[in-house]
């Protein structure tokens, strides 16, 4: 079943609950979603360790071809 855009940002506001999060269904499917969170605590870290850390806070919903979450493209930065 197809995760819904609310539940893709719940995910991620545990983890950053001050975070500017911005979800977007790239298709209509609600299986291709983008994601843009800016957060102060990626302040210092390259791309990479900011996106490990949003795709941690998705507990598994993306692993394997049994995952909920089928294809997410994030962007990450600091706030400007």
């Amino acid at each position: 079943m197809p995760m819904e855009s609310t539940d893709i940002e719940a995910l991620i506001r545990e983890s950053f609950p001050e975070a500017q999060i911005t979800i977007t269904d790239l298709a209509g499917d609600g299986n291709h979603w983008a994601a843009e969170v800016i957060d102060e605590s990626f302040r210092g870290m390259n791309r990479v360790q900011q996106q490990r850390a949003v795709y941690a806070s998705l507990k598994g919903k993306m692993d394997g071809a049994h995952g909920e979450l089928h294809a997410l493209a994030l962007t990450t930065k600091a706030p400007g």
